[in-house]
């Protein structure tokens, strides 16, 4: 009977020990993210050179010029081209650092998602500034981190990769024209979504603004965690106008926001749409290839988190 019972616990604990390596460990790959090809010449679309001389010729002044003039303008915190507008400004409020992306942008083709790794999985993660890196991303902030849960929507870009939801979640969805919606999987199916023309659901919460309107009270929290937190979240002010929020905290130099806090925040830079994402050790902001805020998970070492998607503008 002795045996049996050790022979019992041995197997328990072993099944302990693999489920929570398969949870919080073990990678697995379901999706690679097709990259775009690029559209191959055909008669349709190749390049025509002309046969007759122009009457005027272009001078390589006059090329250098035109090259010129369509280049970015980058500094430590803008960047402007014919299609992209962002400027980052930093604010000091409620005893706490907070980091502020005005976007502006002529396409919502602009504004994109993208997984660690390029694939969508279990356990796959990478930092921000890499996921961004590797997007090649002008803008990024830290997305929602499905891969920390079972459930919840998760549509990229377009392509539906999972479809289970939860009853009482709520989710940020952008559309094809960039505009935003918080909508309740409960009440809809995320095909329905695809359908309606939906290219982005971010599956965390809660949402922070409607219609310009705060959805949270003083007292809401995302889960058991502590009130003043880092936080990240996004919005929009209006067409194609769209603020990345990023606050540090749980430092002697940042305190860090409750829900509430952020809300007011995002209201007050007059957001309509507002909404929560992954925060905490995940908050990250990245701008050229560098990370503005400073993210920390316990206070004492400032380092990113490996999170498994970020939202970026690019």
């Amino acid at each position: 009977m002795r045996h049996w019972t050790c022979a019992y616990g041995v197997v328990l604990v072993l099944f302990t020990v693999y489920t929570l390596l398969d949870t919080f460990v073990i990678t697995r790959v379901y999706t690679v993210v097709e990259e775009e090809e690029e559209t191959e010449e055909t008669e349709e679309n190749a390049v025509v050179l002309p046969t007759e001389e122009p009457e005027e010729s272009t001078t390589a002044t006059q090329m250098l010029e035109t090259q010129e003039s369509t280049e970015p303008v980058i500094t430590d915190t803008s960047y402007q081209d014919e299609d992209i507008s962002i400027t980052i400004q930093e604010y000091r409020v409620y005893d706490t650092t907070i980091y502020v992306a005005d976007v502006q942008v002529s396409s919502a083709e602009a504004l994109r998602t993208a997984f660690a790794e390029n694939a969508y999985g279990k356990n796959v993660t990478d930092s921000t500034s890499q996921i961004a890196e590797d997007a090649g991303a002008i803008l990024a902030i830290n997305g929602d981190f499905y891969g920390a849960r079972n459930r919840g929507y998760v549509l990229r870009n377009g392509v539906l990769y999972r479809e289970g939801g939860s009853d009482d979640q709520e989710d940020l969805v952008i559309y094809e024209d960039g505009s935003f919606q918080i909508i309740n999987e409960g009440s809809v199916s995320a095909e329905a979504l695809l359908e309606d023309g939906a290219e982005q659901v971010l599956s965390f919460g809660p949402a922070l603004l409607v219609d310009g309107e705060i959805q949270v009270s003083e007292d809401d929290e995302v889960g058991r965690a502590m009130a003043s937190n880092p936080r990240t979240a996004i919005a929009v002010v209006d067409d194609l106008h769209y603020l990345f929020v990023v606050s540090d905290g749980r430092t002697d130099e940042s305190e860090g926001l409750s829900l509430y806090q952020m809300a007011t925040v995002l209201q007050d830079l007059g957001a309509e749409t507002a909404y929560n994402l992954d925060g905490g050790g995940s908050s990250t902001m990245v701008f050229n290839g560098t990370v503005i805020n400073n993210p920390t998970t316990n206070g004492h070492s400032e380092k990113e988190r490996s999170v498994s998607d970020i939202v970026y503008i690019g």
